[in-house]
């Protein structure tokens, strides 16, 4: 590893370096003609929806679908200028198909409403397509939303069918030798999706990140290295390093086309919600104001107590069956309490359906392991598909936690990682969940601690009811897919 300094011939890449700035125009257009042919597509099916299955009245005499061009022209002109405002074309690397639905649906929404006001300002006093029927509006609507999705699910995954087999992947590499550089290396190389070839590290350090990821050089030479090894992106994972010397790091990476990306530090962590209030005329920056008040909070609760209630009622069958299975494979309770820490620090009985052997405790709390030999084999399924923990809608419904939201650890692991782990406690500024952000990014059971505040503390700075809608319908597919992660 000696001599770092020394550039040696770069690799030749898996494709034409200069093919890929064309192979990704080609891309873009290849998404701007799917949602083009799907505009066209759902106002066809609305149209013939409209006679076949009217929502009300059938149409009497209706007019041909050309009579409609001039609606379907303003409309496609429309949809396709609210899906560029809307940052639908900037091609982010990972997506989440919830977000991107959601996106999707207030676009198509936005843009079905403003056809319908040009219709009436540019049509209205002519015989061209001046009639725009309500029921139509509602069928083109509904398809042009379940259209415009499918086609950017295809295009999603042609994508990575492309990256997977070596193009459209962007080379890029990682400044540091620490274990948030080490993290982003590792999350890249499981994430072949995201379409990046990592060349290198540049750092100091004489050890590779991960086997097979080479040491090309350091700081001093990025320059030369962007230049020599065709660099599209440089992730600079050094979050410790003072603001002057991230400042100089950028400004050797500005080449050319390069992209530069930063891991934040603990401020901007910290600094997500900032705010100026005022202070009787002195201006005070407001860095943390994150507790859920008001109708927040009431809006969160209804969500809880309505879905508890529901959950409870429809699965009240399962869970008899579920009690009858763990009695029959082991002597002992049903029902498991532990006591964990929730709300402002609170303990409180958490309930779930016993996964281990009645004894599995006599020698103390202890952290639930791969293979371990306490967990029955019922309580495998049920740890897998994470069906031991619904009876948490009991907790839910009582008040002790929410749906969503960290999910509480036993108060002997809390004493222990709040004296360990920077800004621990502040996950118990809301309540403790059934399933939480970092449950649904695979961290969970015998996983880094520390990774999982980070994503429980972006969880509390940023809740919204749409991010907890998100969070439940990815906890259920991954539980019906079969991905959730480090679930044992």
């Amino acid at each position: 590893m000696g001599g770092h300094s020394q550039v040696s011939a770069p690799p030749q890449p898996p494709q034409r370096v200069n093919d890929l700035p064309r192979l990704k125009s080609f891309l873009g257009f290849l998404l701007v003609m799917i949602d083009l042919l799907a505009i066209i597509g759902a106002f066809g099916l609305g149209y013939f929806a409209r006679r076949r299955l009217p929502i009300l009245n059938a149409p009497v005499d209706p007019p041909t679908f050309s009579f409609y061009m001039p609606i379907l022209i303003i409309q496609t002109l429309t949809l396709m200028t609210v899906f560029f405002l809307a940052r639908l074309y900037h091609q982010r690397r990972a997506v989440s198909r919830i977000d991107q639905a959601f996106l999707i649906a207030s676009s198509v929404s936005i843009g079905v409403v403003m056809t319908n006001g040009l219709t009436t300002i540019l049509l209205k006093g002519t015989d061209i397509g001046s009639d725009y029927p309500r029921q139509m509006v509602v069928y083109v609507w509904l398809f042009t939303v379940l259209t415009v999705i499918l086609g950017r699910e295809i295009h999603r995954l042609f994508v990575i069918v492309l990256r997977r087999f070596g193009l459209a992947r962007d080379r890029v590499v990682i400044v540091g030798s620490g274990e948030t550089a080490q993290y982003i290396a590792q999350h890249i190389y499981n994430s072949r999706y995201l379409g990046y070839r990592i060349i290198g590290t540049i750092n100091g350090a004489d050890h590779e990140l991960l086997p097979g990821i080479p040491v090309i050089g350091t700081q001093e030479d990025m320059p030369r290295l962007i230049d020599a090894y065709r660099i599209d992106e440089v992730i600079i994972a050094v979050p410790e390093s003072p603001r002057a010397d991230l400042a100089q790091l950028v400004s050797l990476c500005q080449r050319g086309r390069v992209s530069i990306k930063i891991y934040p530090d603990l401020f901007a962590f910290m600094a997500g919600g900032m705010s100026v209030d005022d202070m009787g005329g002195m201006p005070l920056l407001t860095v943390r104001d994150i507790a859920m008040r008001g109708w927040k909070l009431a809006l969160k609760r209804t969500v809880d107590v309505v879905g508890a209630v529901v959950g409870l009622v429809m699965l009240s069958p399962l869970f008899l069956l579920t009690a009858i299975l763990i009695r029959l494979e082991s002597p002992g309770p049903i029902f498991f309490h532990q006591e964990r820490m929730g709300l402002d620090g609170r303990p409180f009985p958490m309930i779930k359906f016993r996964s281990m052997r009645s004894d599995a405790e006599k020698s103390g709390p202890g952290w639930t392991t791969k293979n371990d030999p306490r967990v029955t084999r019922m309580g495998k399924w049920m740890r897998k598909t994470n069906w031991d923990e619904i009876p948490n809608l009991i907790n839910v419904l009582l008040g002790h936690m929410s749906l969503v939201g960290p999910r509480p650890e036993q108060v002997h692991f809390v004493q222990q990682f709040r004296d360990k782990i920077p800004r621990y406690m502040e996950r118990h500024r809301e309540k403790s969940g059934m399933t939480g952000w970092a449950q649904v990014n695979g961290l969970r059971g015998d996983t880094s601690v520390e990774e999982r505040i980070k994503f429980d503390l972006w969880y509390v700075e940023h809740w919204s009811l749409g991010l907890d809608i998100k969070i439940l319908i990815r906890t259920v597919f991954q539980t019906i897919l079969g991905r959730s992660k480090n679930a044992y």
